[in-house]
């Protein structure tokens, strides 16, 4: 693969400054957003005078524990403009989630957020290997989703020739990469995989495709994925997180030159990790459920968001900013089976490592009786015979056992027999009584 190390010339200082220099902007936009949140938005003032504290109790950065958390259920309980934080005219663009497991989450951008939003997505691009004048595939979702627009924005701004080809359509996606000589592609890590299908279907080399980069967000996935991408493509496979709740892709980004985690901009997202428990701030390097407040969000400001996602962090490397591990799972993912916890992460893990199968896999949950059942359903690999069947399913369930801790009953069907995911993968149907 192509050395796509950008230069140190090309970083905003802020990317490479001292800890100290980074400390004293975020203690000083820190003031202003609890500030500016406490003045504008009335849930906010509530649940700081509730705990008893005021924007002005904020003396150092660890004095942020103090204040109490946000959860997503703030946001459905304030549908849809009631965390905004300028009137309603002064927002410039508006998102939501789809609401499918509740009222939708409702986000909003001033036309000063859109540009910070659109600079950190530039971050993350230049961080990936990318250069001005590059042709990115967009194959995140336009529309309502942050993730489409929100990498498109920021393309525009660092200087990339945008493909905006959204999601869906996978026989058209691998003629656009081609065709248009793509350079990079933004895309969910389980759709790759339906792109890479499409390859081999059409009889395409996937490792001459023009692609040299691609950046991998909205759901969690494994070094051994990456691993699985980089061979198959022949370029770098880089991991991207956001949330629409703290502004949508561009919180963090792993550079290209390292690939050793996320590195968060720090200078607009100020980064906790709590006990999920107990709520407690743990020290860095501990794992733990990731806290984000916004520190410059003028339309929607973000304070102490719990976003069930279970990581650590870690000090810098290739940038001054602090980095987060690779999600490994969301604690409303976690699947508790006899006793165990299991992440769909773990389950990709041990298929990776059994070459007779593809990466494509859903995890079933039933309960027949008194107790629980997880059933994995997993293809084989293109020009596998059909009696390898039998031995892969042995091969994958042995090393769930070894390795998870967990019995699963696996299911191995011919190619194409997998559900396949055009945005986020559906990686768990629950087909257990409800209590």
């Amino acid at each position: 693969m192509e050395d796509l190390t950008p230069s140190r010339d090309s970083l905003d200082p802020i990317e490479i400054a001292s800890r100290d220099e980074i400390q004293a902007l975020q203690l000083e936009r820190m003031k202003w957003s609890l500030s500016h949140a406490y003045k504008n938005v009335p849930f906010y003032r509530k649940q700081f005078d509730e705990a008893g504290v005021h924007p002005d109790d904020l003396k150092s950065l660890s004095d942020l524990a103090k204040f109490p958390f946000t959860v997503k259920q703030d946001l459905r309980d304030n549908y849809p403009f009631g965390l905004f934080a300028v009137p309603r005219e002064q927002i410039a663009r508006v998102h939501a989630s789809s609401g499918t497991t509740g009222q939708p989450t409702v986000v909003g951008y001033t036309k000063n957020d859109l540009t910070m939003w659109g600079s950190v997505v530039a971050r993350c691009l230049r961080a990936s290997g990318l250069k001005p004048g590059d042709v990115l595939h967009n194959a995140y979702g336009y529309g309502l989703f942050t993730g489409g627009l929100g990498v498109h924005g920021g393309a525009e701004q660092y200087g990339l020739t945008v493909v905006p080809v959204s999601g869906g359509m996978t026989q058209r996606q691998v003629r656009v990469i081609e065709d248009f000589g793509a350079t990079g592609i933004t895309v969910t890590p389980s759709y790759s995989l339906s792109i890479l299908d499409e390859y081999n279907k059409q009889g395409l080399d996937p490792r001459k495709s023009p692609l040299k980069v691609g950046i991998f967000g909205a759901e969690p996935w494994t070094n051994a994925m990456r691993g699985e991408i980089e061979d198959a493509f022949d370029m770098h496979a880089v991991d991207i997180y956001g949330l629409s709740e703290v502004i949508g892709p561009g919180v963090a980004n792993e550079c290209v030159e390292t690939k050793d985690g996320l590195h968060i901009w720090e200078d607009h997202f100020y980064p906790e990790i709590i006990n999920p428990d107990t709520g407690e701030v743990v020290e860095d390097g501990e794992l733990g459920e990731l806290v984000f407040t916004s520190l410059t969000k003028e339309g929607f400001p973000i304070i102490r968001y719990r976003t069930r996602d279970l990581t650590r962090l870690l000090p810098g490397s290739a940038r001054s900013m602090r980095r987060m591990e690779k999600i490994t799972g969301r604690s409303d993912d976690m699947i508790i089976l006899r006793g165990v916890n299991v992440f769909p992460t773990q389950i990709e893990e041990q298929l990776m490592d059994v070459t007779a199968l593809s990466p494509h896999f859903q995890i079933e949950l039933s309960r027949p009786g008194r107790m629980d059942e997880m059933h994995i359903h997993v293809e084989l690999a293109e020009g596998q015979p059909d009696e390898a069947s039998e031995a892969a399913a042995r091969a994958l369930s042995g090393k769930i056992k070894s390795n998870v801790g967990v019995s699963a009953k696996v299911h191995v069907s011919k190619s194409g027999a997998v559900a396949r995911s055009e945005g986020k993968a559906v990686r768990i149907v629950d087909n257990r009584p409800k209590e």
